[in-house]
């Protein structure tokens, strides 16, 4: 009996750890999966073209070609450098594939509506060679060492209106879209606060601006937030849109920059922009023309 037992324990022994084993295994595999899907869609981009005739999907190529090289640099004032025109009319020589996603799949056409009316989501895979290749004729290099998570702190006061986004607030719907769509093409990552972390923590929207970093380190820390991001954005009725600031404590420096007249899409993809910019080792954004 006593050597029955001892059998059982060795059989459940054994088990525990081929078990243990086999998850340990597939979560290591899975975690490299992430890392290798990460690192690939830095030389991914999607664009909106109309239908899928060639004209539109050289157009849509050129689009995809900027947000490569600026995501995959971390240097968003690429989009003004005009030695990029002769690189987006050629963009199709760097281009290892694509697919198209109708926007309507699904829904039946309308009155004489074509596919070539419809939108479609481009997506388009560059050569990672190739794009590295031409970074280094613009005199930059990709961004290769490992990217903070960035925690963002964003108050909108709109009229009467004063909030900040968090990750939980109905109030908020629209704004975490638009950051999130900011952080991917900008090859980001970003946590918000949660409603209960701030009222805790006593951070209000009117003083956030104010509020030392280590104190907004604390709130998102323990979701992964590493490098903090702090933005304001003001509605303008004069300008049609939102004069923003931005501001971002990164190794001992400080960095400010601020712009007017945009929406808040644009204005959160200059400000993760600008975060990028920081992070990477490519300047200061609030000194960049």
């Amino acid at each position: 009996m006593a050597a029955l037992l001892e059998t059982k324990r060795n059989l459940v022994a054994t088990l525990t750890r081929d078990v243990f084993g086999a998850l340990l295994a597939a979560a290591l595999i899975w975690c490299s999966g992430a890392i290798a899907a990460a690192d690939d869609n830095l030389y991914r981009a999607r664009t909106v073209v109309t239908g899928q005739g060639e004209p539109n999907r050289i157009l849509g190529f050129g689009a995809c070609l900027e947000d490569v090289l600026i995501k995959v640099s971390g240097q968003p004032i690429l989009a003004s450098d005009r030695r990029l025109a002769a690189y987006k009319a050629k963009a199709k020589e760097f281009v290892s594939s694509f697919d198209y996603h109708d926007q309507y799949a699904g829904k039946p056409h309308h009155d004489e509506q074509g596919t070539r009316d419809r939108p479609y989501d481009l997506t388009v895979a560059f050569d990672q060679n190739k794009i590295d290749g031409i970074l280094a004729k613009l005199g930059l290099k990709p961004w290769q060492s490992q990217r903070p998570t960035l925690g963002v702190f964003v108050e909108m006061l709109h009229g009467p209106k004063d909030f900040i986004v968090t990750s939980d607030g109905t109030q908020s719907d629209l704004q975490r879209d638009a950051l999130a769509a900011a952080a991917g093409k900008r090859g980001m990552r970003f946590v918000l606060p949660e409603t209960a972390a701030l009222t805790r923590a006593n951070v209000t929207a009117a003083g956030l601006l104010k509020t030392p970093p280590a104190q907004l380190s604390a709130i998102v820390a323990p979701r992964g937030g590493e490098a903090i991001l702090v933005g304001r954005l003001v509605w303008d009725d004069k300008d049609l849109g939102w004069a923003t600031q931005w501001r971002m404590a990164w190794r001992g420096k400080d960095y400010t920059w601020q712009f007017r007249g945009v929406t808040f899409d644009e204005a959160f993809r200059r400000g993760i922009g600008g975060a990028a910019q920081v992070l990477s080792g490519n300047g200061d954004p609030g000194r960049s023309k």
